[in-house]
């Protein structure tokens, strides 16, 4: 059994990522072996979001609040989640979410996730469709305006 004490978290920024979902990141369930279930320590500065919202397919994600308070997003509205809270994000549409820090102060967060080898996530905003299914190499973003006939360019 490997053991990571959550306090021990170092989240790391991406420098692409643009202004207002510049959080840091810690993916914890490769440190403990982990193969079916993510764990990542999120580090969010004030005014900055986790991702845009979004909701997955199969996926199932739970949120647990760590440090200080952040809004959270869902069909239903939005909420404030602070230290202790947990909250889960089922699969599909009524699962959609973002996590953003509206608070002076950084506040840290756990999202967990089933890891599924297959997987879709929906951009209800922008209307953008990512589908994973497999291999990082194989991720495609798509618009769902372009669209195609299923028997496009068969012969």
């Amino acid at each position: 059994m490997t053991r990571f004490n959550l306090s021990d978290a170092s989240p790391e920024y991406d420098p692409s990522d643009p202004d207002g979902y510049r959080a840091g990141a810690d993916r914890i369930g490769p440190r403990i072996g982990a193969a079916q279930l993510g764990a990542t320590v999120y580090e969010l500065p004030p005014g900055q979001s986790i991702c845009p919202y979004h909701y997955e397919d199969p996926d199932e994600e739970w949120l647990v609040g760590l440090t200080g308070r952040v809004v959270l997003r869902t069909p239903a509205g939005e909420e404030e989640i602070g230290p202790m809270d947990v909250v889960c994000f089922p699969m599909g549409p009524e699962g959609a979410h973002k996590v953003t820090n509206r608070s002076e102060e950084t506040a840290r967060v756990l999202m967990l996730s089933t890891m599924p080898r297959v997987s879709v996530a929906v951009y209800p905003d922008s209307g953008k469709v990512l589908a994973s299914p497999g291999t990082r190499d194989d991720r495609l973003m798509v618009r769902r305006e372009s669209e195609v006939d299923y028997y496009d360019g068969e012969v």
